[in-house]
């Protein structure tokens, strides 16, 4: 088993010798920190500027991270990644809205999702950001404990209005909705709504999914604590269990603003942290249902060694790996291979509208450079070996 993911041809089957090309280049550059710094702040320039590059973006970046500009243009990415038994998550990826259109419009794109998943089994969960369905600020008031004014509060309930359509509607559908997690400063108010849907929607299937980062030095500790509350109310829970995805960030406004640093000493407390839920979640499959969102080859292995001395079937309901797509196929397609429950994450939206979710991935790819390498050294193994085959033909 150890040596699974590395199988270059069932991972990279999909990809053509040209899209290998551009992986390499991609993720040759996104290993060199200055540069990326450099093409995101000319990128931002560009676009604020109204310069003519989207075309370039979409045909280099953007096909290799996003599925398309619309759900439309997903779909012969989603029919072709199910033919290797990989699903689908449909994420409408536009970042940084404030406006009371952009969040209904952001609802009518995830109900509108919801029904693809609906009817095509290659979908097997929708996904939203609370900080889609409403202002950010709001829920960064409420999480500090600060009063709401009159029109904050009016805004407050159109947000829990918002999430209970949303909610509802997968209910209705029975397909499983991911919320996925966001700053530390915003989540204990976006933590509070999720696991209202939960006690409202998880009573019998796992419906609804908070997002857990694992960064946090506390989410341990507010895992156990869900859970508790969860048996005492008589709800199943549903976890995405990620490693997190604001660190500098968060690092930067706990300095800013004198308080304690909220993410893990380093990357190996961290790993520990994520794989310490792992087990909990593991252990107490009867309340948890997990999507462990992972780039991480142990922690895979760590689910995989568990359903196996388990006996637990390789497509058991209440486990799913996921990955973003454009990134570790060499997870992705060698799990399904094996027949494990696996899906892409396949951002979608304008062009310019998702630079900043683009920008954002490059820029946590930088600070991960062993996941970069491995990266790399899977596309070269691949390209080397697709040589050999033609010379030996």
């Amino acid at each position: 088993m150890n040596k699974l993911f590395d199988n270059t041809e069932i991972a990279l089957a999909l990809k053509s010798d040209s899209e290998l090309d551009r992986a390499l280049f991609l993720f040759e550059l996104i290993k060199k920190e200055p540069l990326v710094k450099i093409g995101a702040a000319v990128t931002k320039y560009a676009l604020k500027a109204n310069l003519p590059i989207e075309r370039l973006i979409r045909s280099t970046v953007f096909d290799h991270f996003c599925g398309g500009i619309n759900e439309e243009d997903c779909l012969r990415i989603i029919k072709r990644m199910h033919t290797k038994n990989v699903h689908a998550v449909l994420d409408y990826s536009v970042e940084g809205k404030e406006e009371d259109e952009q969040f209904d419009f952001a609802v009518q794109k995830t109900l509108k999702t919801l029904g693809y998943a609906k009817e095509n089994k290659a979908i097997p969960f929708v996904v939203f950001k609370p900080s889609g369905f409403g202002r950010f600020k709001i829920y960064q008031k409420l999480s500090e404990g600060n009063p709401l004014s009159d029109l904050e509060k009016a805004e407050w309930i159109t947000i829990q209005e918002r999430f209970s359509k949303v909610c509802g509607k997968a209910f209705e559908y029975g397909v499983p909705v991911l919320i996925d997690a966001e700053e530390s400063w915003m989540q204990d108010a976006a933590d509070r709504l999720v696991e209202e849907m939960m006690e409202k929607y998880n009573k019998e299937e796992v419906i609804i999914f908070n997002t857990l980062q694992a960064y946090r030095w506390d989410r341990l500790d507010y895992l156990k604590q869900l859970h508790y509350k969860a048996k005492k109310k008589g709800f199943k829970i549903g976890m995405k269990l990620v490693r997190g995805a604001y660190m500098e960030k968060e690092r930067e406004r706990a300095s800013a603003n004198g308080y304690k640093d909220p993410i893990c000493i380093d990357k190996n407390a961290t790993d520990t942290l994520y794989n310490k839920a792992l087990k909990y979640i593991l252990n107490n499959l009867n309340d948890i249902s997990i999507f462990a969102g992972t780039h991480n080859e142990e922690s895979s292995y760590m689910i995989m060694d568990k359903m196996k001395k388990e006996g637990m079937p390789e497509n058991d309901k209440r486990i799913w790996f996921g990955q973003l797509y454009g990134m570790s196929d060499h997870i992705s397609y060698n799990l399904s291979k094996k027949g494990y429950n696996v899906a892409k994450y396949l951002p979608f939206g304008p062009v310019r509208d998702v630079m900043p979710y683009l920008i954002r991935r490059a820029e946590e790819n930088t600070s991960v450079a062993g996941q970069t390498s491995r990266e790399l050294y899977l596309i070269k193994q691949e390209k080397k070996r697709r040589r050999s085959r033609k010379t030996n033909q």
